[in-house]
């Protein structure tokens, strides 16, 4: 595959997930007209929130078995063109049950992800994928930014109603430009024992194959640690900039502007995460979990002095609220390296939607869970014991991975050496004739 192409899909996808996310993170800020215009309360407005949760949980598994059996690129066009459609849906939405069901259906796209990177294995070997995927997620928190963006400077101008038709209009022109140009790859064409062969063997989901991924040690330990792993994250992503306006004394635009360059300094950890998991990665195959795991270790130290930082040191706090957000996010293109590094290609769309079904799991639970330690303590004690501790457990996972995983990229390997044999076997005979 052509470097320069190659580069062009990166491109695509990134302004997909930034695009997407704004999106997806757009209802956020958005959510005081929206009940307004229903006359709605709280509780109506969370069901709003959680009914595309729970539509994007349950379509992870669809969407895995439908990306490793068919073609990836032309998926990713309707995911694309569900997003902009059911955006739209949203907008037209006359009555707050409409708006509910419309609303829930956009949960439909959101576990799309799986499929994007997995077409992008196909693009790009195992030494490089972590700065690949590492440079895709720092699409995410610039979406969340851009999503704030567009709803403080367009929904007092077009209304929450336009705000949507915008980012929707945006979906389906994205759904055309990927069905057309961007090409499907070959299942394994950027293998190291597949890329110097001509033509490689056609695979496609099996579910003997799927279901082996239940028997791989570091496979399930990921799978385990996913669950877990998500509680700092939504933790944070709800309760943070409440604690900021509460306990720390921020006003509103203080609070944002806190936010604002946190979130900055997150998505410069996402891409540095992956370069560091492709350095360690190329001397040992332990190394993207190495990362992992010394990574959220680092997280669970620095935000114990961080929150205590005196309230009236600003300055300091924020330093130190930076200084932990860059490590934060090392673990996570890594993860994904991993999971690719131990699946098959045609079950690796599986393999991330389990992982991601899993993490919705734990997603759920987090942002509640919080609040009830928050109304018996502080929000201060619930974001600290939940962060610290599942870090610190989830630490332990990914260090017993880093242990185990050897075996399992090596037998990734060997099975992708006898397709190789297999495949210069063929094309011999075909010679031959």
């Amino acid at each position: 595959m052509k470097s320069r192409y190659r580069w062009f899909v990166v491109f695509v996808f990134f302004v997909f997930v930034l695009l997407h996310q704004a999106d997806k993170l757009l209802i956020g800020p958005l959510t005081t007209p929206i009940m307004e215009t229903f006359g709605i309360k709280k509780a109506q407005m969370g069901a709003v929130f959680t009914g595309a949760l729970v539509v994007g949980a349950v379509f992870y598994p669809l969407w895995g078995y439908l990306y490793d059996r068919y073609a990836r690129s032309k998926l990713l066009a309707v995911a694309s063109f569900l997003w902009g459609s059911t955006t739209w849906l949203s907008a037209v939405a006359p009555t707050y049950p409409a708006f509910l069901a419309t609303r829930a259906s956009t949960g439909i796209d959101d576990s799309s992800y799986p499929g994007l990177y997995s077409l992008l294995s196909d693009y790009f070997g195992p030494r490089v994928r972590g700065r690949i995927y590492g440079l895709l997620q720092v699409a995410m928190p610039l979406g969340y930014i851009l999503g704030i963006v567009l709803a403080s400077t367009l929904r007092d101008v077009v209304g929450w109603r336009g705000v949507f038709y915008i980012t929707g209009s945006l979906g389906v022109l994205l759904s055309i430009l990927i069905f057309f140009g961007v090409r499907e790859a070959p299942r394994g064409r950027s293998e190291p024992e597949l890329a110097d062969l001509e033509e490689v063997g056609i695979y496609r989901f099996d579910w003997k194959i799927a279901l082996g991924l239940f028997r791989k040690p570091s496979l399930r330990l990921l799978f385990i640690q996913g669950f877990f792993g998500v509680f700092p994250w939504n933790v944070i992503t709800y309760w943070f900039f409440n604690y900021l306006e509460t306990e720390r004394g921020y006003s509103p635009d203080a609070a944002s502007m806190a936010m604002a360059v946190a979130v900055l300094v997150l998505a410069l950890g996402y891409f540095a995460g992956g370069v560091a998991g492709d350095f360690l990665f190329k001397r040992t195959p332990r190394g993207r979990l190495i990362v992992c795991t010394v990574a959220v270790l680092l997280g669970a130290i620095l935000l114990v002095p961080t929150l205590n930082v005196p309230v009236e040191n600003r300055g300091l706090f924020l330093v130190m609220l930076s200084l932990t957000a860059l490590f934060i996010p090392f673990a996570s293109p890594n993860v994904v390296s991993t999971v690719h590094d131990v699946t098959l290609p045609e079950v690796r769309s599986t393999a991330l939607s389990v992982q991601y079904f899993i993490e919705s799991a734990g997603a759920a639970l987090a942002p509640l869970l919080a609040g009830l330690i928050a109304d018996r303590a502080s929000l201060k004690d619930a974001i600290l014991l939940i962060c610290v501790s599942t870090w610190v457990l989830c630490s332990l996972f990914f260090a017993f991975a880093a242990y185990l995983a050897p075996r399992d990229i090596e037998a990734l390997r060997r099975t992708m050496r006898e397709r190789a044999e297999i495949a210069v076997s063929g094309q011999q005979s075909a010679g031959s004739r």
